[in-house]
């Protein structure tokens, strides 16, 4: 009874709630105006019509405006009076403006070095144009890849994480799309707290969503207890709105400038494989020292003061370098941050990750837990098998969401018959987001292959050419794929006629999921 309760009260059940309420408030008070003006379906079927034009000439994927167009066509009376109402708002409006202004304060008298960008022209003139592309959208640079490491294990992200907390002096900056109590989350809580105590600032932030469920609603107020300043990125109302799409899927903690971690790891307890819901779970991260570090703190500040407009100098939070630590240190390869956010409009994740594929002279391998593609992903994994490219992607046995599984699985074939090779983790879940291509290119961080990600996502990750990380991305690949089953085309159609349309019908809405 006291489950009950609890499920009854919870804020995922009220905000539902409200949210279905709203929903039938507006489709009633649409029916009872039609009612009573004789024309009134007529104008909301001209609306739907005039929607689905500008629909079709908007600047976004083809897939996505389909799966907006057929159900505005299905149901013309509301579709597009309630497309226009999440999508118009104006308050999504200012707070994308609201980010950019703040993303123009992060940007500022931060370029690119000539001479690490003249070393990778030289060295490597295919990749020249990649980061010009980063450097442009993004407004990050690439730096000489002194100190790196890369994490094939969320247990060993957390351990490193644990020592570098310890250390610091200054700042800690921690921004995460899903925050647990338990195992691993108190052992970093417990460490923020004796450094909020020695007058380091101390700042977390995690999506409104991902962590509504785990999290108490007032967690913020507690954290603040223990002088830890605290933000929910766009916290889940029941209010209808275009914005509760963009969620903050990102995963970044920085420690004075001078240390960062990105990858797919959240801060819950299956990440470490305290907890098991998935069977084994593995997931892969990567931490950075040195000037690359400091990318991530602008990246934290950039929403950050998006959702708090403090007056703060970017300028007080760089990083203090020792001089001969500098002299002394050794390039291991290059690195290049960058993030991507829904309101600049341009798909940065999903045009680094083509970059490889339509550049790769060898192979492109790949991990993703969600395998949700757009026509022009597909094109490019097919086009470079044909081309004799080795393309194989790793995802998970084990499912977390049962449509996207079911998604996963209508690409399935498609991508088999061109020769790409497909294998499911067999002991589990696999949430590592990597790709990595001729022993040249890897890239880890929080970017899945999927909508979501590409499309509507705040993500971020870190681009490493040549040096041990990539070579560390290769050989985990390889004795993952050791444990992984082969999937065959026998596999990927369902016996069941329904099951078949149902995962016809998910495709079809899977820009939308």
């Amino acid at each position: 009874m006291r489950k009950i309760l609890k499920f009854l009260f919870s804020q995922v059940t009220i905000v539902s709630f409200l949210m279905i309420l709203q929903i039938m408030a507006i489709v009633g008070s649409l029916m009872r105006i039609s009612e009573i003006f004789l024309y009134f379906d007529v104008f909301l079927q001209f609306i739907s019509i005039v929607t689905v034009i500008i629909i079709v000439n908007r600047h976004s994927n083809p897939s996505y405006k389909l799966a907006w167009v057929i159900p505005i066509l299905l149901v013309p009376l509301f579709g597009g009076l309630f497309y226009l109402f999440i999508t118009g708002q104006l308050h999504t409006k200012r707070y994308f403006n609201k980010l950019s202004t703040s993303e123009k304060k992060i940007n500022e008298g931060y370029i690119q070095e000539a001479d690490v960008f003249e070393e990778i022209a030289s060295r490597f003139p295919e990749r020249k144009s990649t980061v010009h592309y980063i450097n442009n959208i993004c407004g990050m640079s690439a730096f000489r890849c002194n100190n790196a490491e890369y994490f094939p294990l969320g247990e060993d992200m957390h351990k490193s994480m644990l020592d570098e907390l310890r250390k610091a002096t200054r700042y800690i900056f921690i921004e995460f799309f899903i925050i647990r109590e338990g195992v691993m989350w108190n052992s970093i809580l417990e460490i923020l707290k004796q450094k909020a105590k020695e007058g380091v600032d101390v700042r977390i932030m995690y999506d409104g969503m991902g962590s509504m469920t785990l999290l108490p609603y007032k967690y913020p107020k507690i954290l603040e207890e223990f002088g830890i300043k605290c933000k929910v990125f766009s916290p889940f109302t029941p209010f209808l709105s275009s914005i509760q799409n963009n969620r903050d899927h990102r995963k970044i903690m920085v420690i004075d400038g001078e240390v960062a971690y990105t990858g797919g790891v959240n801060l819950a307890d299956e990440y470490i494989n305290v907890d098991h819901p998935l069977g084994h779970w593995k997931d892969m991260a990567v931490l950075i020292k040195g000037e690359a570090a400091f990318s991530f703190a602008r990246m934290f500040l950039h929403l950050w003061w998006g959702v708090s407009s403090p007056d703060e100098d970017i300028k007080t939070f760089e990083p203090v370098y020792m001089k001969e630590e500098t002299e002394i240190s050794v390039n291991d390869g290059y690195v290049m941050p960058f993030s991507d956010m829904p309101q600049d409009k341009f798909q940065t994740g999903e045009f680094i990750y083509m970059d490889i594929i339509n550049k790769a002279k060898k192979y492109v391998y790949i991990t993703t837990p969600y395998l949700i593609l757009d026509h022009e992903m597909v094109v490019a994994l097919k086009n470079a098998a044909y081309s004799g490219i080795d393309l194989k992607i790793i995802c998970p046995s084990a499912a977390d969401h049962w449509y996207a599984k079911a998604v996963a699985y209508s690409y399935y074939k498609e991508l088999l018959d061109s020769g790409i090779g497909i294998y499911e983790y067999a002991p589990g879940f696999i949430h590592g987001k990597t790709f990595c291509s001729d022993d040249e290119i890897a890239v880890v961080g929080s970017i899945n292959l999927d909508y979501r990600s590409l499309y509507l996502h705040f993500e971020c990750a870190a681009w490493f050419l040549d040096g041990s990380v990539v070579r560390s991305v290769r050989e985990d690949f390889d004795e993952t794929l050791k444990k992984c089953t082969v999937i065959t085309p026998d596999m990927c159609t369902p016996n069941n006629f329904f099951r078949r349309i149902l995962n016809a019908l998910l495709k079809l809405f899977a820009p939308l999921m």
